[in-house]
């Protein structure tokens, strides 16, 4: 991918996440779940941009929020990458690199592409 493409993915990427906390799927409680399940280390983000467990054991609740956050990424993803003309992948990655991997908070788990889990 050219670099003025990826910069056109990143900038609908970015656009599309300024979106309101409704328009992503996101509720407060799973929003205050997954947070605290980031700093317990049970969740982090991944590079496609999408939200994964670090562990295996989480309860139904959390994984039902990870599930309905990672359903409004997917949308926003489509969305962005329909305003682009990239594909919804590459702008999964896009927003990792731009507005997800710059909010990680040091101690909370990442997996950057083609890697395991690492803690920042």
């Amino acid at each position: 991918m050219k670099t003025r493409d990826i910069l056109g993915v990143g900038a609908a990427v970015l656009a599309a996440l300024a979106l309101p906390v409704a328009a992503v799927a996101q509720t407060a409680q799973d929003k205050a779940l997954v947070d605290s399940a980031k700093a317990a280390g049970v969740v982090g983000e991944q590079s496609d941009g999408f939200l994964g467990f670090v562990s295996g054991a989480a309860d139904p609740a959390l994984r039902s929020a990870v599930a309905a956050i990672n359903a409004g990424r997917a949308q926003v993803y489509r969305e962005a990458a329909a305003k682009s003309g990239a594909t919804p992948a590459a702008a999964g990655a896009s927003a990792f690199v731009n507005a997800i991997q710059p909010r990680i908070q040091p101690g909370q788990y990442y997996k950057p592409n083609g890697g395991g889990w690492m803690r920042k």
